[in-house]
C-alpha cells in the first residue's frame, strides 16, 4: 500500500487531480464523502453538533443543515474548530478502515485520501502518508471560480478562503506542489508523473 493524502483550498483544483488519479487507477478515500457519512441521523457526530450548535442547525426532518451550520462557523474560527474537534476525528476513523480494507484487497493499491482540510485536522488525525499532494491556484482564480461556478457571492467565497489554512501553511506540509492555475493538459502532465513517481514507490515497497 502506497498512501498519499491529497490536499488544496477550496476551488483550488483538487477534484480535478482526484478524478484523474482515479482515471489512471489510485483508490480514492474521500474525506468530503466520509463527513457527510458521520454526520447522518442518528449517529454520535450529529447529536454532538446538536450539543455543541443547539436544534437550529437541523432540518425539520431532523437532518444536519449544512447552510445554517456554515453560517455560524464560516465567521468564527471558534466555532469553527469546535465542529472540527468533532468532526475530523469521526472521519479519520473511517478512513483507516477503509484504506486497510482496500489494502487487504490490493497490498499494491495507491490510496489517496482526498481531505481538504489536512491542515486543519491534523489535530485529530496524525500525519501518517507516504506522500503529501497540494493543489494550488492564486486565490483571485480561486475566487472567480466560486462566484462563477458555485454562485456564491465574492465576500462569501473570500470568507470561505480565510476560514481556511494559508497557502504558506499547505506547502508546509506538501511533499509535492501541483499548480492548477494554468490548463487542463498542463495540470494533467503533472498528476501522471505523480502517479508514475507513486506506483513505482508502492511496487518497489510491497517487493523490499
Amino acid at each position: 500500500m502506497y498512501l498519499i493524502a491529497l490536499t488544496g483550498g477550496i476551488a483550488s483544483g483538487k477534484s480535478l487531480v482526484s478524478a484523474r488519479l482515479r482515471e489512471l487507477g489510485a483508490v480514492i478515500v474521500d474525506a468530503d464523502v466520509l463527513a457527510r457519512e458521520v454526520v447522518e441521523p442518528g449517529t454520535a457526530g450529529l447529536a454532538a453538533i446538536v450539543d455543541a450548535f443547539g436544534r437550529g442547525i437541523l432540518t425539520e426532518d431532523g437532518r444536519l443543515d449544512r447552510p445554517a451550520l456554515g453560517a455560524i462557523v464560516f465567521t468564527d474560527p471558534q466555532a469553527l474548530q469546535r465542529l472540527n474537534d468533532i468532526t475530523h476525528p469521526a472521519v479519520w476513523s473511517r478512513a483507516r478502515e477503509l484504506f486497510t480494507e482496500a489494502a487487504a484487497a490490493n497490498p499494491d493499491a495507491v490510496i489517496v485520501y482526498d481531505v481538504p482540510l489536512l491542515v486543519e485536522g491534523s489535530a485529530g488525525r496524525p500525519m501518517s502518508f507516504d506522500l503529501v499532494v497540494v493543489v494550488e491556484a492564486p486565490e483571485r482564480v480561486r475566487v472567480d471560480r466560486m462566484v462563477e461556478h458555485r454562485g456564491m457571492s465574492r465576500p462569501d467565497a473570500e470568507a470561505r478562503i480565510r476560514s481556511q489554512a494559508t497557502d504558506a501553511e499547505r506547502r508546509a506540509a506538501a511533499d509535492v506542489v501541483i499548480d492548477n492555475s494554468g490548463s487542463r493538459e498542463n495540470t494533467y502532465e503533472q498528476v501522471d508523473a505523480l502517479w508514475s513517481s507513486a506506483l513505482a514507490s508502492a511496487t518497489g515497497a510491497q517487493e523490499d
